[in-house]
Parts: structure tokens; sequence; C-alpha cells
């Protein structure tokens, strides 16, 4: 009996949601009694024995170069191998692209209950609850897991990342990898300073900005926060900006610290996709746009006024 903590990772690189799921699993194992221990498929060149300051005693690796790109179903089967061979009662991922991608198949595998995008510890006063946000964020359910094997899937910036000290022990767990199904015949990659799913701080723009041309001011901004820049559909839509910046429910969702809505008024579409910001400032001349009731903080005025001012402000604390 255990808590297994599933390790995402790109590009010989351990993602920072991981961390967050560690830290998560780790508290989640202290409640049960037990040892949390983490899962790595594939290979990676960061220090493994160093996440056992995340709270995890021991690392159950599958080095295997096949893992390095996700395959939804080879995956699922090979963390549904792992739950068996290490005796896991919980299974602890990520509720990000690839733990959405796998986490239900896992799931059917092992006929377990699933909670996808918990944002809390699970109540194990009477049971084994767990709450979950509902309605693209508006809402919450608390979701009993009675099955034996139980899978959470944990929503980014929900919890917060501990570090502590100690070193895991790493072990290879003897698992045969399935041969994909689908074969990947070219790979292009999205260049930028800060990926936007990974992103603390994210500088987004809408119509508001009036044209491309005027882009510009956005991403200064977000170069001196070292922030990702995003859009609004509309903005997508139009070619002003490429459609993986694009966030909302029907793009991508994303969870920074820091949310900085520059002439976007806040459709509920949009709001469906960053409602899970810990903080949201709002810039717009508008001062009825939507975006400002979700917003901790507001600025009524115009864009290309308090943009540049904002930018030259930050950089002069900066360099103080």
């Amino acid at each position: 009996m255990s808590v297994l903590i599933l390790i995402d990772h790109a590009e010989g690189q351990i993602k920072k949601a991981s961390f967050e799921v560690l830290s998560y699993g780790a508290a989640v194992a202290q409640q049960l009694g037990t040892n949390a221990e983490g899962l790595l498929l594939g290979t990676v060149q960061d220090d493994l024995p160093a996440l056992g300051k995340y709270g995890i005693t021991k690392l159950n690796q599958v080095s295997n170069e096949a893992l390095n790109a996700v395959d939804a179903l080879v995956y699922a089967k090979a963390i549904a191998e792992a739950v068996t061979l290490t005796g896991a009662t919980v299974l602890v991922l990520s509720h990000n692209q690839t733990g959405k991608a796998v986490a239900a198949i896992t799931a059917a595998k092992l006929t377990a209950g699933l909670v996808a995008g918990a944002v809390d510890l699970p109540d194990t006063t009477n049971g084994f609850v767990v709450k979950k946000a509902v309605f693209s964020g508006k809402a919450f359910a608390n979701v009993a897991i009675t099955s034996a094997i139980k899978i959470i899937s944990l929503n980014p910036n929900s919890y917060k990342t501990m570090a502590g000290e100690g070193i895991a022990g790493v072990s290879q767990l003897n698992i045969t990898v399935a041969a994909a199904a689908i074969k990947v015949t070219s790979v292009n990659r999205v260049k930028g300073e800060v990926p936007l799913t990974e992103a603390e701080i994210v500088v987004s723009g809408g119509r508001g900005l009036k044209g491309p041309e005027n882009w510009g001011m956005v991403e200064d901004l977000a170069h001196v926060l070292h922030a990702a820049t995003a859009c609004s559909r509309p903005v997508a839509d139009s070619g002003w900006r490429p459609h993986h910046e694009h966030v909302g429910q029907t793009g991508v969702q994303v969870a920074p610290n820091l949310y900085i809505a520059i002439g976007i008024s806040g459709a509920i579409q949009h709001l469906a996709g960053v409602n899970r910001s810990k903080h949201i400032v709002v810039i717009n001349k508008d001062p009825e746009a939507p975006f400002f009731k979700a917003a901790d903080y507001g600025i009524v005025g115009d864009a290309f006024d308090v943009v540049p001012k904002l930018t030259e402000e930050i950089k002069k604390l900066k360099n103080s």
C-alpha cells in the first residue's frame, strides 16, 4: 500500500507541475499513514535522487526512450502495470495535457475511481472524498472514491510546492513497453521565452490592441516580467497571433500566479480558461468590461498609455 506519483517531463527536463504533484502526493501519503513513491516513464537529465526533497522515499523508473514522447495508450498501459507492480492504492498525477490524456484510460484498466481536476487534499475522516472544480471553475464538487485503487489528477497551481530535505532511492521497473499504434513523423516546437502552460506569469492581449502591429508592447511587458504571452480567441482567429497562444475554454487553459489581461473584455469563454489564476490584473478603457468583475486588480485606462508606463516602472524597480 502506497501513493504513486507520476512525474511528467519533456525534452529531458521534469515539468514544474510535477514538483507540485509530488508535494501533494506526499501529503496524501502522510494522511493515509503510508509512503509516497514517484513514477518516471522515460529518461531525463535531472538529478532523480534529489526528488526525495519533495517527500518521496523511492523513485520507480522505466528507462525506455520510447516513453519520452507521450502516447496515451502506451503510457496508460505502463502506468497501470506500475501501479500493480508497486502495490500502490492511490495514483496521483497532474491535470495537465499528459494527465488529461492518460488518467481516464488508466482508471479503466485498473477499474479505479478517478477524480479529475482536484483542488485540495482528500478528506479521509469518513471515506475518501476529493474536492474538484466543476462548471469551468464556477463551482466545486466533493466526490467520494470507493474503489480499491484511487486516482487523483491535480489541477495545476492548486497546491503549494513544498521542498525539504531527503534523497529518494531510484529503482528500475521491469515493464514491457507496448509498441505505439501512432507514428510521429515530425515535431514542430513552439519557441518562446517561457512555455505558456508552465508560466508563473502570463501577459495576454485582446482586440483592444487594434492590430498585430501593436503587439510589441505586450511582448515588452512579458519580457520584463519573464512571462509568457497569450491572447483571446478573436485575436487568434483574426490571425494576429498563432492559435497556440489562445487561452480560454476552447484554447489553452492556464493557472499562473499572475494573469495580466490587456484590452480583453472578459467573455465567459475566456474566463473559463484563466479563472484558476492566483491573481488577475485587467487593463481596459471600458469600465463596464465584464473582466473587471473577475479581476483582483483593475486599471481603467487606454492600454496604449498604461502598458508602456507600467513596463518602464517595472524596469526601474528591477534596476534599482
